[in-house]
């Protein structure tokens, strides 16, 4: 079984960073992407970041494009996401996933999240 517990949230003014973990521990294909998710309560779940299991790519959507960036090391089986500039619209729980293994808001309901509250 698969766990993936996110850590680094936190309460934040607009234009601070933090610098979310995910440790991840049970067996994972060694070919899947890893990925970023945030949901609001009551709202969709929402991809915010994926990477590639060597690293080489990665996707994000505009909303985060140039702020936020998600990197991994796999020697300790943990990915992170350094996010900068935070604005309130970043306010939300944040959660790790394997993207092929989840869809929807099921992707936010794999592991335990991290809350990030950013006020202006």
């Amino acid at each position: 079984e698969v766990q993936l517990v996110a850590s680094g949230g936190g309460s934040v003014q607009a234009g601070g960073s933090l610098t979310l973990s995910c440790k991840v521990s049970g067996f994972i294909n060694d070919d899947a992407d890893m990925g970023w998710y945030r949901q609001v309560p009551g709202h969709e779940c929402n991809l915010v970041s994926t990477i590639s299991p060597d690293g080489s790519t990665y996707y994000q959507p505009d909303s985060v494009e140039a702020r936020f960036t998600i990197s991994q090391e796999k020697a300790k089986n943990t990915v992170y996401l350094q996010m900068n500039r935070l604005i309130p619209e970043d306010t939300a729980v944040y959660y790790c996933a394997v993207p092929e293994d989840c869809s929807g808001d099921d992707c936010c309901a794999r592991g335990q999240g991290t809350q990030v509250t950013v006020s202006s």
